[in-house]
Formats: C-alpha cells, sequence, structure tokens
C-alpha cells in the first residue's frame, strides 16, 4: 500500500490518460474524417507519366479526353506533375470530379497571377480598347 500512496502522482495521470484515450475512442467517428483533411492517406503517391496513367488516375473526362493521345501512341509524358498532384488534391477534398476541379484550379491559378475568372487582368490600372 505504501507504493501506490508514494506514486499518487504517476496513477493520476495513468488514470487521467486511460480517461482521455478511452474518450477519443468512442467518439472516433466525429473526430476522425476531419484527421483525414490534416493527414494524407498516402503519404507518397507515385503518379504516372503517360497518358494511360492519367486515364487511371481519373483524370479524363468526355471533355478532356486523353484517349485519343493514346490511341495514336503519343510518346509524350502526359500531363504536368505538379499541376496533377493539384487537381488530385481539389478533387478528393471538395468530392468534385475532374472537370471542375481542373477548372477550379485554372481559375485559383489564373486568381495567383492576377487574371480574372473572365480572363480580363485584375490590376486597376489596365485599360481596355474596344
Amino acid at each position: 500500500m505504501a507504493i501506490l500512496t508514494e506514486n499518487y502522482i504517476l496513477w493520476s495521470w495513468a488514470i487521467f490518460l486511460m480517461v482521455i484515450s478511452t474518450g477519443l475512442y468512442i467518439t472516433r467517428s466525429r473526430w476522425l474524417p476531419f484527421l483525414s483533411n490534416i493527414i494524407p492517406e498516402n503519404a507518397y503517391h507515385r503518379l504516372s507519366s503517360s497518358f494511360e496513367g492519367d486515364i487511371e488516375a481519373g483524370l479524363s473526362s468526355d471533355a478532356f479526353s486523353l484517349a485519343g493521345n493514346v490511341q495514336d501512341g503519343d510518346s509524350r509524358a502526359g500531363l504536368d506533375v505538379a499541376s496533377k498532384k493539384e487537381i488530385l488534391k481539389i478533387m478528393r477534398s471538395q468530392k468534385v470530379g475532374f472537370d471542375e476541379a481542373r477548372q477550379l484550379y485554372m481559375v485559383q491559378k489564373l486568381a495567383k497571377n492576377g487574371i480574372a475568372p473572365d480572363g480580363r487582368p485584375m490590376d486597376p490600372r489596365a485599360v481596355f480598347f474596344s
């Protein structure tokens, strides 16, 4: 009994941590979806450098078809790797299809370069001639 009273701080922390971990385990269905946005499922995923790989990854649609490139035996590298990563990230995080993710990516990229979604410059000093 003397051992328990000498280490009461250690036992208090142990019980506290057990209560916290039990509470987290019971409520995991509430907080686990938020954690998936912070920590990626696969820390490393090699993106294919061919049009076939892009089609398999879901980076193709009726409006942006890569099937013609595959049928023609196109030997080019495929889509830009940095763009593919960003588009796949948008598709996963916002739960949208390829066309919408590609549009969102382009709007973000244009906005970063000072271009409005309608194609006009956002610079207030810009002069337009009609």
